[in-house]
């Protein structure tokens, strides 16, 4: 614990524009029985907190004021009644962090035990941070949805987002074949770990062939199209919602699903400790570094929103506090 009892921190009481966002002093959250206090290493930046800061934030579902972030990465700096450790190293994500109660944007966050989870890597903070909503959005969508396995030809459709990489990524390891696809030319570069890379035009039925599972990230906008061009017996998950389209207005399963084909979704609220480890593992056992975009310092935490803003990432951002 530091010796002040307080921490920076960022702290939004309305829609909140890049310039008009600084680090605040904040008193550092007691803990109370089923809540730990984690000392933020690292965190990642989502989508989701951008839409939060401009828009969600005016919702009444959202607590205010809010620290943002629905990830993060560090040590247990007090576990009060749970069977955490001080100074174990843990990654929390979602269970309502940034809405419902304070999130990551912060030197310490008080977290609900049961959406913390202990972790044995040897990664570097930066890296680790891009792990927690990210791979486990990819691994859930991978494994517990698809099922996926080496022999599996596996299109990724929006492949150029962060969960995207992370995907292609785990998939590759495992040993599959990955078509991957994006909206725009210039975003091919960062494909090429994949076996094919494909500019999507919203029509990929008759343009691929083998596919047995699909991992679509663009969502209800080219969804029809992605499960009529993979084979009989292919099980495709919708993960998300790239295209901006948030429904199927009119869809029949019987008429839109095709003979033999499986639909699914991967709803990423609720990690476990099995998972988590099971995740960890993998990138253990295979030496893994996850992908991730540009890291900046806390205290540049303006200059990491505006290249949010700016879309020109090229991966996750992620926030390293310095101390």
């Amino acid at each position: 614990m530091n010796n002040t009892n307080t921490m920076k921190a960022v702290v939004l009481d309305g829609p909140t524009n890049v310039e008009d966002i600084f680090l605040k002093e904040k008193e550092v959250p007691v803990v109370v029985p089923g809540w730990v206090l984690v000392k933020v290493k690292a965190f990642g930046m989502n989508h989701s907190e951008l839409i939060l800061r401009h828009e969600e934030i005016k919702y009444d579902y959202i607590k205010k004021p809010i620290i943002p972030g629905i990830e993060c990465v560090g040590e247990i700096a007090d576990p009060s009644n749970s069977s955490f450790k001080a100074g174990d190293k843990v990654i929390a994500m979602m269970g309502g962090m940034g809405r419902s109660f304070d999130g990551s944007y912060a030197e310490y966050a008080l977290l609900p035990a049961h959406h913390v989870f202990k972790i044995e890597s040897n990664l570097k903070w930066s890296e680790l941070a891009a792990i927690p909503e990210t791979y486990f959005t990819a691994w859930g969508s991978l494994f517990e949805c698809l099922q996926l396995r080496k022999e599996d030809t596996l299109l990724i459709r929006g492949a150029s987002c962060a969960l995207g990489l992370a995907a292609i990524q785990i998939a590759k390891t495992l040993g599959c074949k990955v078509i991957a696809t994006t909206h725009k030319e210039k975003y091919l570069d960062l494909l090429m770990s994949a076996d094919e890379r494909i500019v999507d035009d919203g029509k990929l039925t008759g343009k691929v062939k083998g596919v047995t599972k699909a991992l679509d990230l663009v969502g209800p906008k080219f969804l029809l199209d992605t499960m009529a061009s993979v084979e009989k017996g292919a099980i495709v998950c919708q993960t998300g919602i790239l295209g901006g389209v948030y429904a199927l207005n009119g869809f029949d399963p019987i008429k839109h699903i095709p003979n033999g084909v499986y639909l699914t979704g991967f709803y990423s609220n609720f990690p476990t400790q099995g998972i988590v480890d099971d995740m960890f593992s993998f990138f253990n056992k295979h030496d893994l570094k996850p992908i991730h975009g540009p890291v900046y310092t806390f205290g540049k935490i303006k200059d990491a929103m505006l290249m949010q803003e700016s879309g020109k990432a090229g991966g996750k951002i992620i926030v390293f506090i310095e101390r």
